[in-house]
């Protein structure tokens, strides 16, 4: 009867392994991600973290686990679809700009959607798809690459966060319908934020400057996304 009954533990643990909603639950768990029929989500919330690792009681999204994930998803028959979902206070630049260089390059179409906040280097994340959507109560903070920490006063140190800046605005109007120079001046007004330059605009703004395609939410995000795989179909 012992062994009978072991046997059965066995049986049992195997099968809850094998269930694929627990598969599904913790993929959500270790990397907010989760695959629905032909469409792949991925989630890029709280902090962005780049080269340094952040303390463990900040939200935070990691690139190291973004970047094998999306080659997975280019490359997988399988996945027909990818929705981003957004909500970033921003983080490590080049790290938020390299995740969005990857999304830009993939041949599937993309579609992302910013709730609550795509702020700082969240902008990039949130225009580098196919198409782009935001909640009409969703913020978008734009301003210039700051500098933390120790400054080195240089005007080496100066170009390079120059250049960087030029490789933010480029790729944003590059991939959105907003100019180079409307977000030059959205990132460096001086009326409204108290410490720092740059602006707060709400959805409806985002859209009417176009800098998102369009105001809606998960609804409008995935009709939008099933429609552009099978507009990829037929072509």
């Amino acid at each position: 009867m012992i062994k009978i009954t072991k046997v059965r533990c066995k049986m049992n643990n195997e099968k809850s392994t094998n269930n694929p909603e627990n598969d599904k639950i913790d993929l959500i768990e270790k990397s907010g991600a989760v695959k629905e029929d032909r469409i792949y989500c991925i989630s890029i919330v709280g902090q962005i973290e780049g080269h340094y690792i952040l303390s463990p009681d900040q939200k935070s999204t990691k690139y190291e686990h973004i970047i094998p994930l999306l080659v997975s998803i280019e490359q997988n028959k399988d996945i027909e679809g990818l929705l981003v979902i957004l909500n970033t206070m921003g983080g490590d630049v080049e790290a938020g700009l390299a995740i969005a260089e990857m999304i830009a390059s993939m041949k599937k179409p993309s579609v992302s959607l910013v709730l609550g906040g795509g702020h700082s280097i969240g902008v990039p994340l949130a225009v580098c798809t196919t198409k782009s959507f935001i909640v009409p109560s969703a913020t978008m903070t734009i301003h210039p690459v700051r500098i933390s920490g120790t400054v080195v006063g240089s005007p080496q140190t100066y170009y390079y966060f120059e250049r960087m800046q030029d490789r933010i605005t480029k790729f944003v109007s590059s991939h959105s319908g907003i100019s180079e120079q409307d977000f030059r001046n959205f990132m460096m007004r001086t009326d409204q934020i108290a410490t720092d330059t740059g602006s707060i605009i709400d959805g409806y703004e985002a859209q009417s400057c176009g800098l998102i395609d369009r105001v809606g939410g998960l609804s409008d995000a995935l009709c939008e996304l099933n429609r552009l795989i099978d507009e990829t179909k037929t072509e």
